[in-house]
């Protein structure tokens, strides 16, 4: 996932991102190995100190892949499946 956010750094170097609209329109056309991203804004105020319930801590512990090396520095977390 770094790697994507990486890409998407390089994609919109010297672009002067001055507003929301700039950054989401950027941001939407940005494509990583074939696939475009899909990009939207939060409504509302995001919100520190939420947790997750046991269920959802489990289900997303599910999705984690660590890394042998940098076991805690190192995690890819797969997508979720939607069909």
């Amino acid at each position: 996932m770094e790697r994507f956010w990486a890409g998407l750094e390089k994609s919109w170097n010297g672009y002067w991102l001055d507003s929301q609209e700039t950054v989401l329109k950027r941001a939407g056309i940005f494509i990583w190995k074939g696939q475009q991203a899909v990009v939207s804004m939060m409504a509302g105020v995001y919100e520190k100190g939420i947790k997750l319930a046991a269920d959802q801590v489990r289900e997303l512990k599910e999705r984690l892949q660590r890394s042998t090396a940098l076991k805690w520095w190192d995690i890819t977390i797969a997508p979720e499946k939607v069909f």
